[in-house]
Parts: structure tokens; C-alpha cells; sequence
């Protein structure tokens, strides 16, 4: 991964700095010819396209952990292609431009997707090798809104426990609002509703608040021990982005339930 990190970085140096000082010339081999305007803008592209180059240098030093800097540059080879194409076809850009595409875009494409997908590999894997809490330990370090452990709260009564998804996920401000609105209901034979996120507590609350629901008890479980102590882990890429979550996703936020960042 720093191989191709450090060739792609190298790449875009050379190939930015070549339009800014020689830019009629790379204009000259593909027969395309601009106003001096659409230099300036040509030249500018260059300039941003060895930005990129030194964006790629720094990812190098650490390929997994800088994986943004990764996705940015393949969306940029993604695009890149299409607005070729879709220009091309409108007769508003010489079909022999096309030749650009392969070494600035087309090559990149399998090497940068492989480093995601090992930086992805190694989130869902963190921590994997530490110690996975019994439920019940889990319960008792976990203290609710109240500062009371859970494992205190279920000797007393039982409890629903609802584990929530990152605090920017549309399923989890819809879950908020079902569990908000079923509450009563839910609570009318002495169960106790819990929320529980992995976002800091200050944070979480601050959204419960927003979303009328900060009466609801809930904790926080930032460090995922009593997430992990059930089973839970990060989810696959299909089940992120399948096609029924996909569709499901949508249907939530039409509902109003929003989208954000991601929190926790």
C-alpha cells in the first residue's frame, strides 16, 4: 500500500506540475485547444491535481489509518471518467482526450479500492484480540442517566435494553422516536426502557433532547464492552450498504428521521 501510495503521490506531482509549466503542450497531444481562460483553468486543475500528490505522500505514512485521503482520490478517479464521457459524447471535449483516463484514473482504480477495503478489515477487527466482558460484568461498569449500574436496574425490574447505532444513523433516530412514542406502552407492566449508544454521554443526551426523549433512561457505552459482550461488532459492507438497507435507509429518512454525522 505505501508503494502505491508513494507512485500515485509521485504521479500527480509530476503530472501537476507538467500542466502548470507546459500546459499547451499535454493540450497539443490530446488536439484539444483552449481560450486563455480555459488555460487558467487548466493550469488550476493541475495545481489541485498535484495537491493530490502530496496528499498521497503523507497517506503513505500510514495507509490504514488515512484511508480518507484514499476514498477522496478514488471518488476523484470514479468521476473523473464520467465527466470525460459525458462530455466527450456532447462533441464538447475530443474523444483522443480519453488517453488521460488510463493513467490518471483507470490504473489507480483496483489499488486503491484494496486499500479500503484493508483499512475497513482492520477497523472491524480492532480489539478483537482483547478480552470480551461477560454480560453481566458489562452491566455492572455500565451506570444509566441516573448514575445507577444496569445490573442494580435489572435486579429491581426488568429491562429492554435497546442498542443503538452510531448517533448519526438514520435507523437510530428512528429507533429513538419508536421507542419514544411506544414508551408508556412498553413500560405499562414495569420494564424499564434503556437506551444504549457507544456516544459519549454528554453527546447522547444532548440528542435525546432534541428528539424529546431525554426522559427515557439511557447510558453510554463509548468503549463497547457491553456491546461486544453480546455479540455485537461492527457490520459487513453488505450489510451497510445492501440493497434492502439501502432501501430501507431511504424510506427513514423520508419518514423525517434525518441523516448525520457519525457519533460514537
Amino acid at each position: 500500500m505505501r508503494r502505491w501510495l508513494i507512485a500515485a503521490g509521485l504521479y500527480n506531482l509530476l503530472w501537476g506540475a507538467a500542466v502548470v509549466l507546459w500546459p499547451a503542450g499535454l493540450l497539443r497531444l490530446a488536439e484539444l485547444e483552449l481560450t486563455p481562460a480555459g488555460m487558467a483553468i487548466w493550469q488550476c486543475l493541475g495545481m489541485v491535481i498535484g495537491v493530490f500528490g502530496i496528499g498521497y505522500l503523507a497517506a503513505s505514512l500510514d495507509p490504514l489509518r488515512h484511508w480518507p485521503i484514499v476514498l477522496v482520490g478514488l471518488l476523484g478517479k470514479i468521476f473523473g471518467p464520467i465527466g470525460f464521457l459525458w462530455t466527450a459524447a456532447r462533441g464538447e471535449i475530443p474523444w483522443s482526450f480519453g488517453w488521460t483516463i488510463l493513467t490518471n484514473d483507470l490504473l489507480w482504480w483496483i489499488p486503491f479500492f484494496l486499500m479500503l477495503r484493508a483499512s475497513w478489515q482492520s477497523a472491524r477487527t480492532a480489539g478483537s484480540d482483547e478480552p470480551v466482558p461477560t454480560v453481566e460484568a458489562a452491566l455492572r461498569a455500565t451506570t444509566d442517566s441516573q448514575g445507577r449500574s444496569l445490573l442494580d436496574r435489572s435486579m429491581e425490574t426488568p429491562l429492554l435494553l435497546v442498542f443503538l447505532r452510531h448517533l448519526g444513523c438514520t435507523f437510530c433516530r428512528e429507533a429513538i422516536a419508536e421507542v419514544a412514542a411506544r414508551r408508556v406502552e412498553i413500560e405499562r407492566d414495569g420494564t424499564r426502557v434503556v437506551l444504549l449508544s457507544m456516544a459519549p454521554p454528554a453527546e447522547f443526551s444532548a440528542m435525546l433532547a432534541r428528539a424529546s426523549a431525554g426522559e427515557i433512561l439511557h447510558a453510554s457505552d463509548p468503549d463497547r464492552h457491553l456491546y461486544r459482550s453480546v455479540g455485537l461488532s461492527r457490520g459487513t459492507l453488505g450489510q451497510l450498504f445492501g440493497l434492502p438497507n439501502v432501501r430501507r435507509a431511504i424510506g427513514a429518512m423520508l419518514r423525517g428521521h434525518g441523516i448525520g454525522a457519525p457519533i460514537g
